[in-house]
């Protein structure tokens, strides 16, 4: 019978270690929520005896979030941290007090500077105080991995006799590797659950040898209980175990891991974002699960495939995380079957072989050129192909919007832009204001398309040693209420973050183009009646 694994995130304790990463109270409480609506099962609050802001912050978290989800702090193995961690979580519905002591000689010699025997004796007092105020108690050994094997046993069976009900093995610094931490985990959970099969096994992977995420798979293998994760990765140093990578492996491999979480996936790249978006911190484009390219195709040999059945080239579907579709990314590189994809999307799924060809030739060439190449652009090369036969072109009823010109006034008085873009035969100007360029930009375009459009996320990143410049966007239709992301490179930033702000555009007008024409119509004849 598969087992489940508890997941406790600790993104607002370890995560928040990071330089620069700091947050205020309201990000906190905004990251918390979106915690519980992932449905981890712990989540590991702050340090609260560290300093008065995280006291408060933690209690404010414990009181307002802490309903349906076990709310935990972090303190060292002495009184007056215990009584820090137990009065900023005792209004949570489900507190749980979480010490740290180490047990490697590393630390009981060098940090400490005591004996064996006086650390565990400590660690037993502690346990044994902190159980007086709450009925759960997890204890971590610190540096668990770099241990005596006997001591740290001696250390563990002490502390769950004293009453500790969450054992949690910590690979403080990230030495273990998969096979040997696989092992470590398998012992003691057969010396713990034959003295008490009720107490929890956890484990705390850190990654600074990369194998974060894998050491804590191979001890879910080994009978782990419990698994402490951070979003994103984030944490001390190279950071912890990242939960999605640990949650979606579970889910591709129940049966070899003999376990489920209650994780709800389809949020992950949403708090992926938020906590992204929170801390100021990028995710790496090419990172599993939540990066950017987790699910977009370049190759044209994977893009064929994919077109043919999407399980030939991917083993988590995209929608599983809460991402988009696939992506089939058109480059140099791409193949005549993902080309002859995105002309149907335009409509242009009929074309003669020849007029493909011709088609297929200038965009070889337009792509040796660019980085990318993008819908519209794809659009106008089949523009070009009529003009240039002397043929009507009619867009198929769909008209994309290609870029022009721009111009801005960046100032701290009033920043200006004014836009002008292609669309079919018609150009359009337009000018706004707004916050600075970018946002007059944005303005600027949306009051022109007409949309009720909603900018959500905007990044502008500099990539090939500074001389492009890689712009980001994630935009709301209002109509569907769906999120588009797009992107665009240039050397240019302004019209690196004008381009991507056009994709998203275009993206609405093609994925849209059934319900387009009546929602035009209805809103030029809203002003009518106006």
């Amino acid at each position: 019978m598969s087992r489940k694994i508890y997941v406790l995130d600790t993104t607002l304790r370890d995560g928040e270690q990071v330089p620069g990463a700091k947050l205020n109270l309201y990000e906190k409480l905004e990251i918390a929520k979106q915690l519980k609506r992932l449905k981890v099962d712990m989540i590991e609050v702050g340090f609260p005896a560290s300093s008065k802001g995280d006291f408060d912050s933690v209690k404010t978290i414990a009181e307002q979030v802490g309903k349906d989800v076990v709310i935990t702090a972090l303190g060292r193995a002495v009184k007056n941290d215990i009584d820090a961690v137990y009065n900023s979580i005792k209004n949570a519905e489900q507190p749980m007090i979480h010490m740290v002591l180490g047990t490697s000689d590393v630390h009981v010699e060098k940090k400490f500077k005591r004996s064996r025997e006086s650390i565990l004796e400590m660690g037993v007092e502690a346990v044994k105080y902190a159980k007086t105020l709450l009925p759960e108690v997890q204890y971590s050994p610190e540096d668990a991995t770099r241990s005596d094997f006997e001591y740290l046993w001696q250390t563990v069976e002490a502390v769950v006799k004293a009453g500790a009900t969450c054992i949690n093995i910590a690979d403080t610094v990230g030495y273990a590797v998969p096979e040997l931490f696989g092992e470590l985990i398998k012992k003691i959970n057969y010396r713990l659950k034959n003295m008490n099969y009720k107490v929890l096994l956890s484990v705390h992977c850190h990654n600074d040898t990369g194998l974060a995420v894998a050491n804590t798979l191979a001890a879910i293998r080994n009978g782990a209980d419990k698994v402490e994760c951070t979003i994103n990765g984030i944490g001390e140093r190279a950071g912890n175990a990242a939960l999605e990578e640990v949650v979606m492996g579970l889910k591709v491999h129940p049966n070899y891991y003999d376990g489920y979480s209650d994780v709800q996936t389809t949020e992950l790249l949403r708090t992926s974002k938020l906590v992204s978006a929170m801390m100021g911190l990028d995710v790496q484009v090419n990172k599993a699960i939540t990066g950017e390219n987790a699910f977009a195709h370049s190759s044209g040999i994977h893009q064929d495939g994919l077109l043919k059945s999407r399980d030939v080239y991917e083993v988590i579907r995209p929608e599983d995380v809460g991402a988009q579709e696939m992506e089939l990314v058109l480059t140099a590189r791409s193949g005549r079957h993902a080309f002859r994809h995105v002309l149907g999307n335009l409509g242009y799924d009929n074309l003669a072989e020849a007029a493909f060809d011709t088609i297929y030739e200038s965009f070889l060439e337009l792509a040796d050129r660019k980085k990318e190449v993008y819908d519209h652009d794809v659009y106008y090369l089949v523009k070009e192909y009529y003009t240039g036969k002397n043929q009507e072109f009619t867009g198929n009823g769909i008209e994309l919007y290609g870029l022009v010109d721009f111009q801005v006034i960046s100032n701290t008085l009033f920043p200006t832009a004014t836009i002008k873009l292609k669309k079919g035969e018609e150009t359009l100007v337009q000018s706004a204001n707004g916050n600075g360029p970018i946002d007059a930009l944005y303005s600027a375009i949306t009051t022109m398309v007409g949309k009720d459009i909603q900018l959500k996320e905007y990044r502008i990143n500099s990539i090939s040693r500074g001389k492009d410049a890689l712009g980001r966007v994630s935009i709301q239709f209002q109509y569907n209420g769906k999120i588009y992301n797009a992107k665009a490179v240039d050397t240019d930033v302004i019209k690196a973050s004008v381009m991507a702000f056009l994709n998203g555009v275009n993206k609405i007008v093609l994925e849209n183009k059934a319900n387009y024409e009546d929602q035009e119509k209805n809103q030029e004849q809203h002003v009518s009646n106006k």
